[in-house]
């Protein structure tokens, strides 16, 4: 039996339609629905497809309202983001938004006081730098790093998917207060499909930090055929071309999962990856993984899939010639990574959260006091 707190109805669920927030927000929105607690996306930064919007408009109580801003990420000034606080609190007012969950620190910033909020980190531009770049971020970052700390500092709860994610955060950023792992969530796949001999992988393929070109590379000497699916210009002007793997491109969410149901192996090189949704949702579909060899994946999979170091090519078509060739080895990762991926429910991240935001909601009533007693309703699973 779900527990959420008696006065939360709805909330204000910020996104953007160009990465991996847009997946987390909709499988959030759908756990709320299950809880009956009404979510409006309030997105911001390139508009989302059609697509995208009719997912949203199949969840029950689920809306979509779209900000004139641009991402934190894309801004090239602090000045830029300077009214966003005031467009959130006019969308929660709008929407009659009960508490605020931010998808980026800084949103949490200049927020009118007693209005209840969270925050979540799933990636960030200086532990991005740390991670793809190595040593100091440039100087013109400044802006952005002193207003994820401010944001930090703002916020009574922020999340992160992973322990590995915090780490890399307190790494860069220093202490933060109330910080919490809240692991991403995938919808149950159905009976896993006969697999066929190719390796897929998907991703923003433009961001550096997805490292397509080791892949890429890896293609022209694996013994199978590796097909990766994803954008590949970036809203900044970034690019990706491959050389030896087959490109499908953008590609929908079901139709990504529809190329995970055939695959018998997927593949993962990032250098960079706060969690990775791709490589859950591909462990429920019942594929073997390879998997660049980070702390978060680590984490996330140990003995659950073969790890190659994420700069070496040659390694990367060594693991995936390995699975190709043992079929035995491939069915059981792909096995202890399904049910490993089975752990990572909607309900569990529901569970969570609404944990999380009881007390949000109790601290800002309280103001600098002490948080009062949260009510709560039963919920029916």
């Amino acid at each position: 039996m779900l527990r959420r707190p008696l006065n939360l109805r709805r909330i204000l669920l910020t996104v953007d339609a160009v990465g991996g927030v847009w997946r987390y927000a909709v499988d959030v929105a759908r756990g709320m629905a299950g809880a009956g607690v009404g979510v409006v996306l309030v997105g911001s930064g390139p508009p989302p497809s059609p697509a995208q919007r009719r997912e949203v408009e199949a969840i029950p109580g689920a809306s979509l309202d779209w900000l004139d801003a641009p991402l934190d990420w894309m801004a090239d000034e602090a000045s830029e983001l300077a009214g966003v606080p005031a467009l959130l609190a006019a969308a929660a007012a709008r929407h009659g938004a009960d508490l605020l969950h931010l998808n980026a620190p800084m949103q949490a910033l200049g927020l009118p006081e007693g209005l209840p909020f969270v925050v979540v980190s799933h990636s960030c531009v200086h532990t991005w730098w740390r991670a793809v770049r190595s040593g100091a971020a440039p100087a013109e970052w400044t802006w952005r790093y002193d207003m994820t700390r401010a944001g930090f500092d703002a916020a009574r709860v922020t999340f992160v998917p992973t322990a590995s994610h915090g780490r890399a955060l307190v790494e860069a950023y220093g202490g933060i207060r109330g910080l919490r792992v809240v692991p991403n969530a995938a919808t149950s796949a159905s009976a896993v499909r006969r697999k066929e001999p190719f390796v897929f992988a998907a991703g923003r393929w433009w961001d550096e930090g997805k490292n397509g070109r080791v892949l890429d590379e890896a293609a022209g000497m694996a013994a199978l055929p590796v097909v990766m699916a994803g954008a590949v210009e970036g809203p900044l002007g970034q690019r990706f071309a491959a050389t030896s793997a087959q490109m499908l491109g953008p590609l929908d969410a079901a139709a990504v999962r529809g190329e995970m149901d055939r695959a018998a192996i997927f593949a993962a090189p990032s250098i960079y990856e706060p969690f990775g949704l791709a490589v859950l949702e591909a462990a429920l579909a019942g594929a073997a993984l390879v998997l660049a060899d980070i702390p978060t994946f680590r984490e996330l999979w140990d003995d659950a899939a073969l790890f190659a170091d994420p700069r070496d090519p040659a390694a990367f078509a060594r693991a995936i010639d390995v699975l190709a060739s043992d079929e035995s080895l491939r069915r059981d990762l792909a096995e202890r990574a399904r049910a490993r991926a089975a752990s990572f429910t909607i309900e569990r991240q529901t569970t969570l959260l609404m944990e999380a935001y009881a007390g949000a909601m109790a601290g800002a009533a309280s103001g600098r006091g002490h948080a009062r007693q949260t009510e709560f309703v039963e919920v029916a699973p």
